[in-house]
């Protein structure tokens, strides 16, 4: 069984950067479409970015177009959330997701299509 540790979050200012990181145990996740999804107090989980398994697909919410890379290492078993010029509204718990492994090479949207998650970590941004 996969486990998902997501480690990177903390403290930002506003119109700073930060890199996530979402480390796989136990499998490979190198078959897998990977996702990162965000969930602020009270509100649900949204997806920002994900990477297709072969890393030749990804996609990214329009809140954080132009400003978020997703990236993935398959010898670190390790997928990766950079996100710069931070702002108040990306405060949020971050989760990393592992895609169903049925399916095509493609970035799953939706929070259905995952199958596993990591425990998050949060990002506060300060202004």
């Amino acid at each position: 069984q996969v486990q998902l540790v997501e480690s990177g979050g903390g403290l930002v200012q506003a119109g700073g950067s930060l890199r996530l990181s979402c480390a796989a145990s136990g499998r490979t996740i190198n078959s897998y479409n990977m996702g990162w999804f965000r969930q602020a107090p009270g509100k649900e989980r949204l997806f920002v970015g994900g990477i297709s398994r072969s890393g030749g697909s990804t996609a990214y919410a329009d809140s954080v177009k132009g400003r978020c890379t997703i990236s993935r290492d398959s010898a670190k078993n390790t997928v990766y959330l950079r996100m710069n010029s931070r702002k108040p509204e990306d405060e949020a718990v971050y989760y990393c997701g592992l895609g169903n492994p049925i399916g095509d090479d493609y970035v799953p949207l939706q929070v259905y299509e995952y199958g596993a998650w990591g425990q998050g970590t949060q990002v506060t941004v300060s202004s």
